[in-house]
């Protein structure tokens, strides 16, 4: 029952992010309207200059008013649905089959008055027979076919045929024949066009689907690792305590506090051990214990130099080049995830690069932009081909690539992106971009808070 219920709620939220994703641009469903709208609007050009030709050029007798009023429908329909779908982005498959079915009977209107089955354009009934098939569920593509039937077989019944020869004989000369070639070619044409453009749309959207759902698989793992290291933290917080109090009574001992060599190794190692439990605290803050702490208000450049200062001081490294070029100091928030996520990347560096790195922030537009900058190896074409997915590291040890995977989806949950690419004189370079609207305090806030 507790799958199905996870399972049930997964699918929940993939359409939730599916309806987000589709109501920011536009949904397949949506794309298809607005062909069969272009499609109507190639209609109706056609049949106002097959009306022209045939009555002028060729002296066709034609019921004029009556078609032209068939045209002035059709135009004053494709107007109302275009207003229509410019507003509203959700198209169901009864709408579309709606929008065909007009069609279908305009085509019929224009066939009756026009000499019903003997006209050569009858066979345009297949343009829509097989959008139906491509844009619509089975039983609306079924109806579609058996409304052009009926269509078909009342123009056979009740239309009258024009006072015109076929002679067949005359061969591409008929007019019946150039007719139908002409039908041919604008069947064939038409269908190419729209079709290969239809095939896109339901190739985006499906697209779209993929990725969302190997987001939402990302996010469960992402979810799962967060309650093994919450429970993990629970579990290291007594023997870290206790390793503390055995520390702080042998820096008490008289053999050890007359010693400056051991004094100064338990120095390091209580120092490490503060480290430790912080990290475990950081850990419990980001799970959901303490959260009204997970939220620091201060500024951004006070944020980021406490930050790498913090960094540098409990790491090996020989040289770190640090420059904060973002020019005005803003009100912002941060937590304990973004504060991991810039550490994590740094701490990859770090193990590519131990003799030298660069963490450069600046500002562009309204993005927040870090670049980390190392001289190693870089990364394996098969590594930034996949940047950003779990377990995806050279470092052939279990859980390598976590690291950078918590840290580009930690800046996409925030709207922002973590890009890599190596670098021309050698080593490799992280960026992370982050807009300052989801993490500059406005005013109003600031001064009621």
């Amino acid at each position: 029952m507790e799958k199905h219920n996870e399972g049930q709620a997964r699918d929940t939220g993939l359409t939730e992010r599916w309806n987000a994703a589709v109501s920011g641009g536009r949904a397949p469903g949506h794309k298809n309207m607005l062909l069969l709208i272009q499609l109507r609007w190639i209609a109706v050009a056609g049949q106002v200059t097959t009306i022209v030709i045939a009555a002028i050029v060729f002296g066709v007798q034609l019921p004029l008013p009556y078609m032209l009023e068939v045209v002035a429908c059709l135009v004053g329909f494709n107007v109302a649905s275009h207003l229509r779908w410019s507003e509203q982005q959700e198209v169901t498959n009864s709408e579309l089959f709606l929008s065909l079915l007009v069609d279908v009977i305009s085509l019929t209107a224009q066939l009756y008055l026009s000499g019903g089955t003997n006209n050569p354009f009858a066979f345009l009934y297949l343009l829509q027979v097989i959008l139906s098939a491509v844009l619509l569920r089975g039983w609306a593509t079924w109806s579609i076919v058996l409304a052009t039937c009926v269509c078909l077989a009342g123009l056979a019944l009740f239309a009258k045929p024009l006072p015109l020869q076929l002679d067949h004989s005359r061969g591409i000369f008929s007019l019946y024949v150039q007719g139908l070639l002409l039908c041919f070619a604008l069947d064939a044409a038409l269908l190419v066009f729209f079709i290969r453009r239809i095939t896109n749309n339901l190739r985006a959207g499906d697209a779209k689907l993929a990725a969302l759902r190997q987001r939402a698989a990302e996010e469960e793992h992402i979810v799962r690792m967060g309650l093994l290291a919450s429970g993990a933290a629970h579990e290291l917080g007594t023997p870290l305590a206790t390793l503390s109090v055995i520390l702080g009574d042998w820096r008490r001992m008289p053999a050890v506090s007359k010693n400056p060599d051991l004094l100064d190794d338990i120095t390091e190692m209580q120092t490490q051990l503060q480290r430790c439990k912080a990290i475990v605290s950081g850990i419990l803050l980001s799970a959901g214990e303490a959260r009204g702490e997970s939220s620091v208000r201060t500024t951004i450049h006070t944020f980021l130099d406490q930050l790498t200062a913090e960094w540098r001081a409990s790491r090996p490294v020989a040289a770190f080049d640090y420059y904060n070029r973002i020019g005005e100091d803003l009100p912002v928030v941060f937590d304990s995830a973004l504060k991991q996520m810039i550490c994590n990347v740094l701490d990859n560096a770090l193990e590519a690069s131990p003799e030298w790195l660069s963490f450069v922030a600046t500002r562009e537009d309204d993005m927040l932009v870090m670049s980390v900058s190392d001289s190693g190896p870089g990364f394996a074409p098969e590594i930034l081909a996949q940047f950003g997915k779990p377990y995806n590291s050279s470092k052939g040890r279990p859980g390598g690539g976590l690291g950078l995977f918590l840290s580009v989806n930690v800046a996409r949950t925030l709207g922002g992106t973590v890009e890599a690419r190596n670098r021309p004189q050698g080593g490799a370079s992280v960026q992370m971009r982050l807009p300052l609207a989801a993490l500059v305090l406005e005013e109003e806030s600031a001064d009621a808070e």
